[in-house]
């Protein structure tokens, strides 16, 4: 990807959930299985089809299912990406459908695997299952989606179709209490995951979380700010009330 890309590493993760694997790191403690992606969201994103593709961006014919019309692609925020923060161009020549192929069996498929293997694991063993897709989100976008109301976590769970209420509710409910400003579903309402596996009549519950970066990150950098760890501290409070979850509450 270096060798194509016209913008930095910095660039290029400025749109990455920088350090959220490192906030949600008691989470195993609590008895959660977490799955990470160990890769920059800008070389494959996991939380997109895994063909919704931009076909403006490849020098050769880009199949039909694989040309993704939806708003993410028109952004430039497809599987591959085009673009990073502030609109910034990554790459420098246009790639081949090769290529992208070449990351989406390497990466998305395997991951995605692994996941519905969690998800089944789950559902086997307890009767349902919960997933919480941990994202962040700029300072900015914080700002911007309730007007001017700094809000420092969105709970996704697209209007309550993905998630029983009641997790939606522990984990607001656990969140307000310690004082961080809460939204839902404005303006991240949950992604191509949630969407995906959100299934509550079959007993699999999706909700995704976006942190504002603004709390815990120095933007510029990428570096943890000292309010990392209290952060950090106040998560695994989360995981507790998740938890303490009845999985047949959930139905």
């Amino acid at each position: 990807m270096g060798a194509s890309a016209r913008l930095g590493e910095t660039a290029i993760r400025s749109s990455e959930d920088v350090l959220v694997d490192k906030l949600i790191d008691a989470a195993p403690r609590h008895g959660c299985a977490v799955l990470l992606a160990r890769f920059a969201r800008a070389y494959v994103d996991v939380n997109r089809e895994p063909y919704e593709l931009d076909a403006a961006m490849f020098e050769d014919e880009v199949p039909e299912f694989a040309r993704g019309r939806t708003a993410r692609v028109a952004a430039g925020l497809g599987s591959i990406a085009r673009l990073v923060a502030e609109g910034r161009e990554i790459y420098d020549r246009k790639l081949t459908f090769a290529e992208a192929m070449a990351r989406i069996e390497a990466v998305h498929k395997p991951y995605h695997l692994a996941l519905r293997r969690l998800l089944d694991d789950a559902v086997s063993a307890n009767g349902a299952a919960v997933l919480v897709d941990w994202h962040s989100m700029p300072g900015a976008a914080s700002r911007a989606g309730s007007g001017r109301r700094q809000v420092d976590m969105v709970l996704g769970d697209r209007f309550g179709s993905t998630c029983s209420p009641m997790l939606t509710d522990t984990v607001e409910r656990a969140l307000v209490g310690m004082g961080y400003v809460v939204a839902r579903n404005a303006p991240y309402a949950g992604g191509y995951t949630t969407e995906a596996y959100g299934r509550p009549v079959e007993g699999v519950h999706a909700l995704q979380i976006e942190i504002s970066r603004s709390l815990y990150l120095d933007e510029g950098s990428l570096c943890p700010k000292p309010s990392f760890q209290r952060l950090a501290d106040d998560l695994e409070r989360v995981f507790e009330a998740l938890a303490a979850l009845d999985p047949k509450t959930l139905r």
